[in-house]
């Protein structure tokens, strides 16, 4: 990655306050639902992939604030859309688990990250109801509400909790079934949570062990993956590591990574 001379600490900030804006019009958005109000849904690649309103003005906003606060930067934004620039470059989820959000379910986040050659060297995602803030820059660490995280250090291969996710079509939904299958009788348990973002913080903050999905977005992974890695995860994004499949994304506690990453190929993560 060439070294644009980039601030890594004013760029976490300004994704924590960017994402913190839009959070709140999200949480207003979400209440407002939850009392009545309702809220225009439109589908993308399948009648279960959804997008909102609230996922369009999210990223507007988000759009407006970085144009005010880094003109020069560009934006590449899930519903959007945009391509990389020469230096900086903001990756912005602004709903992710939008069918969390639209079930009233309140596990999910906007994800705003900073990135320099297809590398995320800040980000931030925050949580609209809960409020809680995950940052990270690049060599800096990672943070929950300004407190340091740490991934956990699972001793045993059967004692590890992974999370993980669906495709929304029917066909690799079906081979992604065989797979949780074949790794559920490996590990402590499986979760699958809905929100790619959160998903690699919880490994960020010991919540999970490890995370396996296939199929995200870059928007998905920008942010959350940069936490789990300062964090102290071993991560691998799609394209990395093709025995786990050519757009497999992996995060895992390095005391349990070389076992992990075994039994997910043995179950058939290159497959997917």
């Amino acid at each position: 990655m060439a070294d644009v001379g980039v601030d890594e600490t004013l760029l976490k900030g300004v994704a924590e306050r960017v994402a913190g804006e839009a959070a709140e019009l999200v949480h207003e958005a979400w209440t407002g639902m939850n009392a009545g109000r309702e809220v225009r849904v439109d589908t993308k690649s399948a009648d279960t992939d959804v997008v909102t309103a609230v996922d369009h003005e999210s990223e507007r906003l988000v759009r407006a604030r970085l144009a005010e606060l880094r003109p020069d930067d560009a934006v590449l934004g899930e519903e959007g859309g945009g391509t990389a620039g020469d230096g900086v470059t903001w990756v912005v989820d602004p709903i992710d688990g939008t069918v969390n959000f639209l079930y009233g379910l309140p596990w999910f986040a906007v994800s705003v990250a900073a990135q320099v050659g297809g590398v995320s060297v800040a980000g931030a995602v925050v949580e609209p109801v809960s409020g809680r803030r995950w940052t990270a820059a690049r060599g800096q660490g990672a943070f929950l509400d300004g407190r340091p995280l740490s991934v956990n250090a699972p001793s045993r291969l059967d004692l590890t909790l992974v999370g993980t996710g669906f495709a929304y079509k029917v066909e690799r939904r079906a081979k992604q079934a065989g797979f949780v299958a074949g790794l559920a009788t490996r590990v402590r348990d499986i979760r699958r949570n809905g929100a790619a973002s959160l998903d690699l913080c919880a490994v960020a903050a010991g919540w999970l062990d490890a995370y396996v999905e296939h199929g995200l977005g870059q928007w998905d992974w920008a942010a959350g993956a940069l936490i789990a890695a300062e964090a102290g995860g071993l991560v691998s994004l799609p394209g990395e590591d093709t025995e786990l499949g050519p757009d497999a994304t992996f995060a895992v506690a390095p005391s349990i990574a070389v076992p992990l990453r075994q039994a997910l190929i043995d179950s058939g993560a290159g497959s997917i």
